[in-house]
């Protein structure tokens, strides 16, 4: 298991990291407002990271604008998308609610009317429908950038939550739980469009010891609670994991803010 943590593991996965930051696939917008809505979400972006009527199957992620009920030509797209496996998120910006096909009813975000389009509230589905796929695009669209960091943020929490509670050997969740603990700090890393290198290992190094602090209070209330003890190990495992992608987070975003080394 110490072989999960070994420096080439570690440099594995920043490698992992530039190949998924080299990601150049745009958000695509289509449908009736798009221009607008792209606008929107053009804010900060790199130019050509939004794109308004491109190509559904060059897309990293597609959002569809529906006005009322899907007609043909929404159908004809959204077949498309599912068909090339291009996430889609769709907007109502009708009064009424509509079954939309190919989509389910969680990558629907519906407009409340005389309140524009809400733009957070499309990113977050943006976010959830791409998780760890939507780290390049994240560093190209601002928009993205919170909501993708929070979504990687409680997925992997809730990840090593579930592991150390599943995991009953004393001592071998370690290895694993901090493995992904670092691939977390590189995501969000990735996501400000901070590249990872040997001058920022320290910053991983860091994450390491302060996950096996965390960690070492949950083997000693273990010992503390016996019969409630594999709940309180899988909590802290998943406070733990919280707490330091929260800290990632603010600290990418005063590096990315500032061009200075952490």
């Amino acid at each position: 298991m110490a072989k999960l943590l070994s420096p080439m593991t570690v440099c594995g996965l920043v490698r992992e990291l530039k190949t998924a930051a080299q990601e150049t696939r745009p958000l695509v917008v289509t449908g009736p407002l798009a221009e607008q809505l792209a606008k929107e979400l053009s804010r900060g972006a790199e130019p050509g990271a939004v794109r308004v009527g491109a190509r559904v199957e060059d897309a990293a992620c597609l959002i569809r604008v529906l006005a009322g009920a899907p007609t043909e030509a929404d159908e004809r797209e959204l077949k498309a998308a599912k068909r090339a496996k291009v996430p889609v998120v769709v907007v109502q910006t009708g009064t009424e609610d509509f079954d939309v096909p190919y989509v389910l009813a969680t990558d629907v975000v519906r407009c409340r009317p005389g309140e524009g389009f809400p733009v957070e509230e499309i990113a977050a589905a943006v976010a959830a429908r791409l998780g760890e796929a939507g780290t390049g695009l994240a560093a190209r669209v601002a928009v993205l950038r919170e909501p993708l960091c929070r979504e990687l943020i409680e997925s992997f929490s809730r990840r090593n939550g579930i592991l150390a509670v599943a995991i009953f050997v004393p001592g071998a969740d370690f290895p694993v739980l901090t493995l992904n603990q670092i691939r977390l700090v590189l995501r969000i890393g990735a996501a400000h469009g901070v590249e990872i290198d040997q001058q920022r290992l320290p910053e991983v190094l860091a994450t390491i010891a302060a996950g096996f602090g965390f960690r070492a209070v949950a083997r000693q209330l273990l010992g503390a609670i016996p019969f409630a003890g594999w709940a309180v190990k899988g909590g802290i495992a998943y406070a733990g994991t919280r707490a330091l992608g929260e800290a990632a987070m603010r600290n990418f975003e005063r590096v990315s803010a500032s061009g200075q080394p952490a």
